[in-house]
């Protein structure tokens, strides 16, 4: 009945492929794939006497890939749609068996063609398409049409898409691995600071080695071996050479002439181009005369080049955030020369992340106008990714074709203590054995503390109470009972220090974890529930572990008796059990070089959902999967909704004993990792502080956040400035909507204004006659993303805070919801502002703290900033909750960037194993001192103590700086720079000698740089 099917099959056979069309009723698809469907590799192992389909039909016919042209999860198909994946281990079985790659390509069946091509796949539709088949381990979607009133039509251009894509995954199937071109794309973003081969948690020197060694032990042509490089750190440095090459120091480096350029990307695209640079060959961007460069190292088949910046020298972010923007010349050039010219047969993405999913575009759903759809063409994506970021992974997956292969996370270490924290345990310890005689020691107490800034996290209440400043001078004033309660509460805080984890170095691809690292992961997941006995000999002696626990069991028999010891020693079997399971999950680490390697076959790679072994437990294990997100008509879950109430309600009553009064307007941070590695935690504050709760329909799904009666909820109805990432917003249509339907009628509730913020809000608004005076939720323009703060710090950029808020502000004052689909709202973001007392954010794991990445400073930090600059200097105090803990209280910004700083970039437990990475290491170290500006500019913390201790650590000390200046001069570069900034900022007032020993430092790095011999 439906014309596009016939088509559809017409035009794969038109291509030179073979379809076998199969039409089945709804829920029989996997029954299909199952019986009816067989491919080589099951021959294969059929022949070997395995045989994972015994209802396999002896008349099955060979496939080479399957397309889904329905969606839905393959079991159950449109039946099976609200089962939240519950027959996803039966789907992937299948799957696995077959082990080809599993496609969808199907029509929009419930929405328009126009819609789409405006502003992506939204609502039900993207779960259909995406969401529910991803959880199967579906890659490469494509939408290949719609509706047109109530016919579906297909849009030609996309159909070739699929059809080009099949082609090329069948060709890289059948190819023989000796005559396959690969090309491996590192990246080097932002330029000039040391980033080139680096990429987030993993060391990309040792990786791509281990890539390499695995693609020669498969069979795949990597040229001479007599001109491999010696190690990852020698590679890394001849790639970074031929990037920056010129053909005038190298007559062989490869270009691409305009003509080219306008040959292979057709008139259209080339105009486009044209139209947004002016020239194609005058941007100054890798261009030599009239040609576009493209630098790279070829080990015989596979070629390994940096990523092109995205924009101008200065503004390097630009194109990211500007609708109508292309992707300069040079950029185009470099991917379609690996199409056109290189003749790749597959790409490699290496590590996290790109940018070429992130180029202008369908939000969801890419069309031929969307620039990640061009410049991957079709070619096969296969990209390594932190299996902890399931969100940014999506646009990846989604955008960029890419075929996922996760990687662990580095292994944890606890903080300990250090140096003068050291000094200080040491001292309370030996003053209170005995006070009276102890007590000379009261004054190096004082100054140590004072000296440490530890005095902004123990203040000393007595010191408050009299008015008294607390110092080495005064001490001797203040009673003995309360100077002895106080060296408590330093005692507690130091001991909340020595055993905080962080993520020690970074990760190794497919390197098994060796006993100490296993001892970290145990450790970080058990805490002390696992004995330590038991922990030793699980990694260090597994033949011991047995007899540990039959005498761990005689033990407890002895003393509690055959009956009562027995829920003890199951208890304690059941841990050991599940120590051993993490242990063994750990040692597949190689899975993520052999599935990479079974990816570049063309096979089928299991699927996995992201997240960290801390929070989410061993199902995020093992690596080396294609992960994916959640169902998003399932946020949030009962026990995210539960634990979100408890934060919500811990956020009103901090405010209360603080204030005295009710906050008005709390932000709530709406970010897409949070809010899938929670399964919406997020959502449960926004609902308690507007007091809703979720409305689920037979199948679970939630249909509508319901109003929940005023006099239910022990509080007034918070207005609530919902600020979202962009993935979120991209990712959750469903949920912005349900969102937005709330806000509308608690906007209307006959309520009293004193006891519904978001009336009394809105009614001031439409008092103005302000237009969708209900609109909450705030983020970048449509297809955009991020806020520029961070790229303002990155160039220092800026001249004061302000300007960073009102940058903020200025990218983040586009509504979302029903009818909003990016207007510009700023009359209601500035009114929300005003009364914005609080932030609240979900930090989602130890590896993304606060100092770590970019993103906190240049959105949270904008936030508190572009709120403060509103509301005339009064602070807006910002708060966080780290969701991998149990613990839900939420902590003031400056508390948590201390204890960071202390346990992190300051430790040099932490420093030690990160400059052990190499080029890599160094790099991080920079990003984290850009970072100290970033909350410097944003939050304005700039306790003198983080910059003394950070040259001392980093700078001033010989043989660190010579190590990071050897392994990553660009780096060390930017880390004495920072310094040397937040000194002229008057962040920062270091010692004259100290002053000018960085100075010297920087000239003679950058002089180094510019290859002066000093």
């Amino acid at each position: 009945q439906q014309p596009y099917i016939a088509q559809l099959i017409r035009q794969v056979e038109a291509a030179g492929l073979v379809p076998l069309p199969v039409f089945i009723n709804g829920v029989e698809g996997h029954v299909v794939v199952r019986d009816w469907l067989t491919t080589s590799h099951e021959q294969q192992q059929r022949h070997q006497g395995m045989k994972a389909n015994l209802s396999l039909s002896p008349e099955a016919v060979t496939v080479d890939l399957i397309v889904s042209t329905i969606g839905f999860p393959l079991v159950g198909g449109p039946a099976g749609s609200m089962e939240a994946g519950r027959q996803v281990e039966v789907a992937k079985a299948i799957l696995t068996s077959k082990n080809v790659p599993y496609l969808v390509a199907a029509p929009l069946l419930i929405q328009d063609i126009a819609s789409w091509t405006r502003q992506g796949i939204g609502g039900l539709q993207s779960v259909v398409l995406y969401a529910l088949p991803e959880l199967d381990g579906a890659i490469d979607t494509i939408p290949l049409g719609g509706l047109v009133g109530d016919d579906i039509y297909l849009v030609p251009e996309r159909v070739q898409r699929l059809l080009g894509r099949v082609q090329h995954w069948v060709n890289l199937r059948r190819k023989a691995k000796a005559d396959r071109k690969l090309a491996v794309i590192l990246y080097g973003f932002p330029p000039g600071y040391g980033a080139t081969g680096t990429a987030a948690l993993l060391n990309v020197p040792q990786s791509l080695m281990n890539l390499l060694q695995g693609l020669r032990d498969q069979g795949y042509d990597l040229g001479d071996p007599s001109q491999w490089p010696q190690d990852g750190e020698d590679l890394i440095r001849r790639v970074k050479a031929a990037d920056e090459a010129t053909p005038a120091d190298r007559p062989d480096l490869d270009t691409v002439s305009p003509q080219t350029l306008h040959q292979w990307l057709g008139y259209l695209h080339t105009h486009r181009i044209e139209k947004q640079w002016q020239s194609l060959t005058g941007t100054g961007l890798k261009t030599y005369g009239d040609q576009l460069l493209v630098g790279g190292v070829q080990l015989g088949k596979v070629w390994i080049g940096v990523q092109p910046p995205l924009g101008l020298a200065g503004d390097p972010m630009r194109l990211m955030f500007e609708r109508d923007l292309t992707p300069h010349p040079q950029y185009a050039a470099f991917y379609q020369w690996l199409q056109h010219q290189f003749q790749a047969d597959a790409v490699v993405h290496f590590g996290m992340h790109g940018t070429v999913e992130w180029l202008p575009g369908s939000p969801l759903g890419n069309t031929g106008y969307s620039w990640s759809d061009i410049l991957l063409g079709n070619l096969p994506n296969l990209y390594l990714y932190a299996a902890n970021n399931p969100s940014e992974s999506i646009l990846a997956k989604r955008r960029g074709y890419g075929t996922l292969i996760s990687h662990n996370v580095p292994p944890y270490g606890r903080a300990g203590l250090y140096k003068e924290l050291v000094n200080l345990r040491e001292l309370i310890g030996e003053y209170r054995e005995d006070p009276e005689v102890n007590a000379v020691l009261k004054e190096g107490i004082c100054k140590l503390i004072l000296d440490t800034g530890l005095e902004a996290d123990c203040p000393f209440p007595e010191a408050q109470h009299l008015g008294i400043a607390f110092s080495p001078e005064t001490v001797n004033l203040f009673s003995v009972h309360a100077f002895n309660q106080y060296l408590l509460t330093v005692y507690e805080y130091l001991q909340v220090l020595e055993n905080r984890l962080f993520s020690s170095g970074l990760h190794v691809l497919g390197q098994k974890p060796h006993p100490e690292q296993l001892e970290t992961y145990l450790e970080a997941y058990f805490g002390d529930k696992l004995p330590a006995a038991a922990l030793r000999a699980l990694c260090y002696q597994p033949d011991q572990l047995q007899p540990w626990l039959g005498d761990q069991g005689a033990s407890l028999k002895r003393r509690l008796g055959e009956v009562d010891a027995e829920p003890a020693i199951v208890a304690l079997t059941a841990i050991i059990q599940e120590a051993e399971s993490i242990r063994d999950l750990l040692h597949q680490t190689p899975d993520e070089i052999s599935n990479l390697l079974r990816g570049l076959n063309g096979e089928y790679i299991p699927p996995a959902p992201g997240g960290d072994l801390l929070r989410d437990g061993p199902g995020v294990l093992p690596t080396g999967r294609n992960i994916h997100a959640l169902d998003p008509y399932r946020m949030p879950s009962p026990a995210a909704y539960e634990r979100g109430r408890a934060i919500g309600r811990q956020i009103i009553d901090q405010h209360l004993q603080g204030e005295g009064t009710y906050p008005e307007t709390v932000a709530v941070m709406l970010w897409g990792l949070d809010a899938i590695k929670t399964k919406g935690e997020s959502l449960g504050i926004l609902l308690e502080l507007v007091g809703a709760e979720p409305l689920k329909e037979g199948t679970g799904r939630i249909v509508r956040y319901e109003l929940r009666p005023l006099e239910t909820l022990g509080h007034p109805r918070i207005d609530v400035l919902g600020n979202l990432s962009g993935i979120f917003r991209d990712s959750f249509v469903n949920v912005i909507e349900l969102l937005d339907d709330l806000f509308v009628r608690a906007a209307a509730a006959p309520e009293p204004d004193d006891q519904n913020f978001i009336r009394k809000h809105a009614l001031a608004l439409q008092a103005q006659g302000v237009e969708n005076a209900s609109a909450r939720l705030f983020s970048n323009p449509a297809g955009d993303f991020g806020s520029l703060v961070n790229d303002r710090i990155t160039d220092s950029n800026w001249e004061s805070g302000d300007e960073l808020g009102a940058t903020w502000q200025g990218r983040n004052s586009f509504s979302y919801g029903r009818g909003d689909k990016g207007q510009a709202r700023p009359e209601v973001l500035q009114t929300l502002l005003q009364t914005t007392d609080r932030i609240i954010q979900q930090i989602d794991s130890v590896e993304y703290g606060l100092t770590d990445i970019q993103e906190y400073y240049a959105n949270t930090g904008g936030l508190k900033k572009a709120a403060e600059l509103k509301r005339g200097g009064k602070k807006t105090t910002a708060s966080f909750v780290e969701s991998f803990s149990k613990d839900t209280t939420p902590r003031p910004l400056e508390d948590l960037l201390r204890l960071e700083y202390r346990t992190k970039l300051l430790n040099p437990k932490w420093a030690d194993a990160m400059v052990a990475q190499g080029s890599g290491g160094a790099y991080e170290v920079s990003q984290r001192m850009t970072a100290l500006m970033g909350w410097a500019g944003t939050a304005d913390f700039k306790e003198n103590w983080v910059y003394d201790q950070a040259a001392a650590t980093y700078a001033l000390d010989p043989e660190m700086a010579a190590k990071l200046n050897q392994a990553n001069p660009e780096a060390f570069r930017n880390i004495v720079g920072r310094m040397l900034e937040a000194h002229g900022r008057g962040f920062w007032n270091p010692e004259a000698d100290v002053l000018q020993q960085l100075r010297l430092l920087y000239e003679q790095t950058e002089e180094e740089l510019e290859g002066i011999t000093v």
